[in-house]
């Protein structure tokens, strides 16, 4: 059993200390089915516990075993001020340029617009597949400003259900509304979102090497301005349900390992007090 949740009383066990619990041994290398046997054995416990009267709620229930493949064990999320930057840079290179005015203002043209692109990435959480096929009849204003997610067009293949095969609704913040509406303008209800400035479809390699991304992300992937969004909503307090929610994700572990990354309010009050008055309990440290 995990130390984390060894150490609870049990009437403090919930739903996301069971989920991180279940994530914490698949990544410790455990098989999956082992981690499916350990949730069962849990989740019986549980249910002598309420029958017992120790808890009202079996915790366990609710939750369960992702698979491998969803743990995501490497993530380097920006943060808010360096998603900025990067959009800053990506819009910029074409100074970089010596080339003529007329190739210098096509390319900036160009660039501002996966700018654009990439800080949409970044406040969305969609996957790259999922913005490939995202068409204007997908954008709502009313009474909600927001993208419906129904499609993914995965680079070499055709467009299909997105991953979960569900379709999700994620609303657009006052930062990146403007910038949709802006990519929207001139385009019919079946055409394309978000797509380069001559109109055809985004490929990664190429928008990759038009914005120098080795350069200007520090070491980090595309797919990082997913993880990106998700830790910019538990950031500024969005619940991790509805967080679940807007990424799509199938079980709310996979949430939790966002907030886990961030760190917990135990983390926070922790820091909190290395940062404060030095000194036993708390108190003054007296001067020398």
């Amino acid at each position: 059993m995990p130390r984390s949740l060894a150490a609870l009383q049990i009437g403090s066990v919930t739903e996301r200390e069971v989920s991180r619990a279940l994530v914490s041994l698949l990544r410790s290398g455990l098989a999956e089915k082992s981690v499916k046997r350990y949730r069962a054995s849990l989740s019986s416990f549980f249910a002598w516990a309420v029958r017992e009267r120790m808890v009202q709620h079996n915790p366990v229930t609710p939750t369960r075993v992702p698979k491998a493949s969803e743990v995501e064990t490497e993530m380097q999320p920006f943060s808010e001020t360096e998603l900025e930057t990067l959009v800053a840079d990506a819009a910029q290179l074409a100074s970089r340029d010596s080339v003529s005015l007329i190739r210098a203002t096509d390319r900036a043209r160009d660039l501002a617009r996966l700018a654009d692109i990439l800080l949409v990435a970044g406040w969305t959480g969609l996957r790259w597949s999922e913005l490939r096929e995202v068409r204007v009849s997908d954008i709502a204003l009313q009474p909600i400003p927001g993208i419906y997610v129904r499609r993914a067009a995965p680079e070499g293949g055709e467009a299909k259900r997105t991953k979960s095969g569900k379709s999700r609704f994620v609303p657009l913040a006052d930062r990146v509304l403007p910038t949709v509406m802006g990519l929207m303008a001139g385009r019919t209800s079946r055409d394309l979102v978000f797509v380069t400035a001559t109109g055809h479809r985004l490929h990664a390699s190429a928008v990759k090497r038009a914005v120098d991304w080795e350069l200007i992300s520090h070491g980090r992937r595309i797919h990082d301005l997913r993880h990106t969004a998700a830790c910019l909503w538990l950031a500024k307090g969005v619940p991790a349900t509805t967080v679940q929610a807007w990424m799509g994700h199938a079980s709310i572990a996979t949430t939790n390992i966002y907030l886990h990354h961030l760190g917990t309010v135990a983390d926070e009050a922790g820091l909190a007090r290395l940062n404060g008055a030095g000194g036993i309990r708390g108190e003054s440290s007296p001067e020398r």
